[in-house]
């Protein structure tokens, strides 16, 4: 017993240095986490919001656990969760004792507790769900050693969403869903989310006092499902305008969601103005400096929705209209919180590059913000630091960064996981950092990730030299897909040390399927070293062929069969030295979709999943990832299949066309049967979920145009000019292929065989015409009731499908 004391205090000795270590380094963030924490409920709220959590979970072993939050002095002055044996009787009373700093911390200990002692899982609904049932029964729960488990996070934060979540995924949801979403944010550790919900009521107000009428922000905001990029002054009224209906709901959906975040003890992170402003303020303020930012992504800048207004930081007006917003959310929110989220400059280029310029923008941003609370913190995105690096060089980065004082400004290095800025920028220039991981782009379904980044990165920033990051952060821009990637990174937060990941992936497998299973396994390993390894640092915005089929005219190639990209696994012995190598002749003409990993090898995976089906056919998970795995397999044939049609038609083979054309649309038609035979990859789905927000006919038609339009042209198109972000938001969705990509394609192939029969060149623009007015008549069709419920054994599609284009 006194050894077991002294073991104890010399892990309390060594967490408290570290933490003391951290402060020194980081003062004013640990001031600012004490300020936080004085903001949360007291422990009675947040024990019963987690004992609620465990209700919902788990409720037959409601009484099974016993839930505490504890002092971080528990934890050498750092957040943590604390798993224990109780010392009742098991049989009448609580087996486990969790304790936590917080809410967030003691669901997050339940969650490590279901996962590395019951071999849980916890997934989205949409990526198989929830896996329980390995959970022994009442009374039966394993036991720990004495010591117990504790878990201590090495950085305060785990941030999560990205400014577009919002609209990609949230759009359609009520709090029956959110709430959900809230519980799975907890059980990993999520404790800064974004909270953008219902922003536009706020703004309804704040507006009102600068003389802004209803009829004024129905042109400026958009619609339902691109409220992101009009808040970001990217587009104004296109898919608008928005009811007060929507308004007033979106609000108390908001309120809801706050109440839970603060329950359990996170710390949303709200709005703040970023100058972005209704074209009438120009009118009622003409001596406000205002400007007309340029075009983004329409076709022609059609005023309608083009060329959105920007209210200069330095302006006085900016400071008051900052100031409002911020004290209006604090008056319909209370006082919750001190972190607020700007992104200003966000694909919005400074008009000079001066740096004196730069930092008195910033400076003024902040000023909007201090003024409406006095203790503000700006969370920026860094995505800037990426996307426009050409402008953003290091005299410009430290100028904005360094605008406001220490302490005052979080930046979340958004692509870590592929571009980290950290490195380059030496730690932001000492500027507090979140290393974050962006990976989804567009919400689009694509199996990828760079696992090896993942269980690596954050481990790295951390103890670099004169390291300033603070958290760990997922920024992806659509979820639910690609469990196994968010899985690993949430945990990150939690890691001390780099994740042995062909280890790791062996024990989630075997809690993902709740069996251990050696032909699962071997196909994991696969996976690993294949679809789960992209080191070749381009971002993964799926563009196979199938759902973004290539704008162009093929006649313009002149590539021969023999010239086309291909991906070789050169083997070097174990997977562990396996290095790959693209060859891409430079000069070809034709599209070239995304391949980073032997095609060859994953069919192989594929092949071995399936073997599995029998013993795993009714894992909800195993079925999810098998439907998954086998679109995957097929997305990439139909590339190939693509790249040999056209080939076909530079050679004027008609006959090889004709048979090529044929085999990809067959896939499409193959694929739509197989993703509807999985409940998780109907468009159904998505468009019932936005027909249900409606509360009139009238909404209902504009909520459905705004769900079918975003998955589709996205934007807006004219006469043969496809919107310039058509199929950005692309989803392998059962209803969408038949019904949408399936008739685009057959349009184009029939062009293509009319050409050569007739001689003549390939008309591109009689294809482009014909096909815009298809998509705009199905974009603004309700007729179509699509299934919301899988039909087809999934099981036995699959191994159809494999036996079928690979024999």
């Amino acid at each position: 017993m006194r050894s077991m004391i002294k073991l104890v205090l010399f892990v309390l000795l060594v967490l408290a240095h570290h933490s003391q270590s951290l402060s020194k380094q980081h003062p004013t963030i640990e001031t600012l986490l004490d300020r936080l924490d004085s903001l949360r409920p007291i422990r009675s709220v947040q024990e019963s919001a987690a004992k609620g959590l465990l209700q919902r979970l788990l409720p037959t072993h409601f009484h099974s656990f016993d839930f505490r939050i504890i002092s971080k002095d528990v934890c050498g002055g750092s957040s943590c969760f604390l798993i224990e044996n109780s010392d009742g009787l098991r049989r009448i009373g609580p087996e486990i004792v969790i304790k936590g700093t917080t809410g967030v911390e003691i669901a997050s200990g339940l969650h490590w507790y279901l996962k590395y002692k019951c071999n849980a899982h916890v997934s989205w609904d949409k990526t198989g769900g929830i896996q329980i049932d390995s959970v022994p029964q009442p009374g039966h729960l394993p036991r720990l050693d004495s010591k117990g488990i504790l878990i201590r996070r090495p950085v305060p934060w785990n941030y999560y969403q990205n400014v577009v979540t919002s609209s990609y995924s949230y759009v359609w949801w009520g709090w029956e869903r959110w709430e959900r979403e809230i519980d799975w944010m907890a059980l990993q550790g999520i404790n800064l989310p974004l909270a953008f919900t219902g922003q536009e009521a706020i703004w309804q107000k704040v507006f009102k006092r600068f003389n802004i009428s209803k009829g004024d922000l129905d042109d400026y905001f958009g619609g339902p499902a691109f409220l992101a990029w009009a808040r970001m002054g990217n587009l104004h009224a296109w898919g608008g305008p928005l009811s007060e209906n929507w308004l007033g709901d979106q609000l108390l959906l908001q309120k809801r969601i706050l109440s839970r975040m603060l329950q359990l003890g996170m710390t949303p992170v709200l709005p703040s103005f970023s100058g972005n402003v209704p074209s009438a303020l120009k009118k009622i303020y003409p001596g406000a400096n205002i400007t007309r930012l340029d075009n983004w992504n329409t076709v022609d800048g059609d005023p309608r929705w083009c060329c959105t207004y920007l209210l200069n930081p330095s302006d006085p007006l900016f400071i008051d209209i900052g100031e409002a917003f911020i004290k209006q959310q604090t008056e319909e929110y209370g006082e919750i919180t001190n972190i607020y989220n700007c992104d200003t400059f966000n694909e919005n280029t400074p008009p000079t590059s001066e740096p004196e310029y730069i930092s008195s923008l910033g400076a003024a941003v902040y000023t909007a913000m201090s003024k409406g609370n006095k203790n503000a913190i700006w969370l920026m995105q860094g995505w800037l630091f990426s996307s426009d690096s050409k402008f953003w060089k290091p005299p410009q980065m430290k100028a904005l960064l360094h605008s406001v004082p220490f302490g005052k400004m979080i930046v979340l290095d958004l692509y870590a996981e592929v571009k980290p800025i950290w490195k380059t920028s030496s730690q932001f220039y000492g500027t507090p950092y979140i290393w974050c991981m962006l990976h989804n782009f567009g919400g689009n379904i694509e199996m990828y990730g760079a696992l090896d980044s993942i269980s690596s990165g954050p481990v790295d920033a951390r103890v670099s030299k004169n390291s300033t990051m603070v958290g760990v952060g997922m920024c992806m821009e659509g979820i639910e897909q690609n469990p196994v990637v968010y899985e690993l990174t949430s945990e990150m937060a939690f890691r001390d040390e780099k994740v042995d990941v062909q280890k790791w992936l062996k024990s989630y497998a075997r809690r993902r399927y709740m069996k251990e299973n050696h032909q699962i396994e071997a196909a994991w390993q696969i996976l690993y070293h294949t679809i789960y390894n992209c080191t070749d640092g381009i971002a993964d915005h799926n563009t196979d062929f199938i759902v973004k089929l290539p704008d162009w005219d093929p006649s313009s190639s002149i590539q021969d069969e023999s010239k086309q990209t291909d991906s070789h696994m050169i083997s070097t012995g174990s997977y562990e030295t396996k290095r790959r190598f693209l060859f891409q002749d430079k000069s070809s003409g034709l599209p070239k979709a995304h391949l980073w990993y032997s095609t060859k090898q994953v069919i192989k995976a594929l092949k071995i999943f399936l073997e599995a089906g029998d013993d795993m056919s009714r894992s909800l998970t195993y079925r999810y990832d098998m439907v998954d795995l086998t679109r995957q397999v097929l997305s990439k044939l139909a590339n190939q299949v693509y790249i040999e049609a056209v080939t076909a038609f530079v050679k004027k083979d008609v006959g090889s066309l004709r048979r090529l054309s044929e085999k990809f649309l067959e896939i499409i038609k193959d694929m739509d049967v197989l993703l509807a035979s999985d409940d998780n990859f109907l468009l159904g789905t998505w468009l019932e979920s936005a027909k249900k927000l409606a509360r009139n006919n009238g909404e209902r038609k504009q909520y459905e145009w705004n769900a079918r339009t975003q998955v589709t042209m996205w934007y807006d198109s004219k006469d043969v000019n496809q919107s310039k972000l058509h199929d950005y938001a692309n989803k392998f969705w059962s209803g969408l292929l038949e019904d949408y990509y399936l008739p685009r394609a057959t349009l184009y192939f029939s062009e293509m065989l009319k050409s050569l029969r007739d001689k003549k060149k390939f008309k591109v623009e009689k294809w482009r015409r014909e096909w815009i007015m298809m998509s705009h008549k199905w974009q603004q069709s309700s007729s179509e009731v699509y299934p919301v419920k899988a039909k087809g054994d999934a099981l036995a599609i699959s191994r159809h499908l494999l036996c079928k284009y690979f024999p």
